[in-house]
């Protein structure tokens, strides 16, 4: 049983095409080398990068009891990391795009898949692929970090709001999904305000509509409540919803 984060950043593919050679090397070496300390800050383990991609896995190899709540809170901190490292090189005038982090957890195959000349410490399973596809969920939904139900429901005191049940590529039965919060935005007003839109978003009522608009005007930063605003304008009922 593993817990797996997996990243990926926003427009690189993009950054690639533009950037000069040398600028390039230095953004990326940067940003994994500063992922990869906050990755081993808490004891996680680095099992792929795959471009800009990376893949962390926790209880793997050594045994972590906690290793729901590590995956969460270094999901946490490799996002605020990433934030500031966009931050840094925006002012000196390179757009980065943003972190998007996804996490699972579940079974897997662990071990040494390189074969006899190449040594590959890496993780195989559905959890692997499900961590992939809520990081990818990110985009549709406005959030930058997206927790599985199965990881949110093993953390004593999980601070965070759902997103939705989202029916992921590949998955025949829809997964409860979070976006983790801080202390200080879980204790926000507007939390409580976007719990109460949710509730009745979940029940069919149809006072989830403005229910939304109001947390959308008094909060129009709100991407996730712009996300649901967006839903139910355009007909959408519920908080099932289909992804790619």
């Amino acid at each position: 049983d593993v817990s797996v984060i997996f990243t990926d950043i926003t427009g690189f593919t993009s950054l690639v095409e533009t950037a000069a050679p040398e600028l390039l090397g230095e953004l990326l070496n940067e940003y994994v080398s500063g992922m990869t300390d906050v990755v081993f800050a808490h004891e996680g383990t680095v099992a792929k990068m795959i471009g800009d991609a990376i893949e962390v896995l926790f209880n793997a190899p050594g045994d972590q009891p906690d290793y729901a709540a590590r995956a969460v809170a270094c999901a946490q901190a490799l996002d605020a990391w990433a934030e500031a490292f966009r931050g840094r090189w925006k002012a000196r005038g390179v757009n980065f795009g943003a972190t998007r982090i996804g996490v699972h957890g579940g079974p897997a195959l662990v071990g040494n898949f390189g074969g006899a000349r190449f040594f590959d410490y890496t993780a195989y399973g559905d959890v692997i692929n499900t961590a992939a596809r809520l990081e990818a969920a990110n985009k549709f939904l406005g959030t930058r970090i997206c927790v599985s139900a199965t990881v949110a429901d093993a953390v004593q005191d999980f601070r965070g709001r759902p997103v939705g049940d989202l029916l992921l590529r590949g998955r025949s039965e829809p997964l409860r999904a979070y976006e983790p919060l801080s202390p200080a935005s879980f204790e926000a007003p507007a939390t409580s305000q976007y719990g109460k839109a949710f509730a009745k978003l979940e029940a069919g009522d149809d006072n989830a509509m403005p229910a939304f608009a109001a947390l959308v005007g008094a909060h129009a930063e709100d991407r996730l409540a712009n996300f649901h605003l967006k839903r139910l304008l355009n007909g959408a009922k519920g908080v099932r919803m289909e992804l790619e």
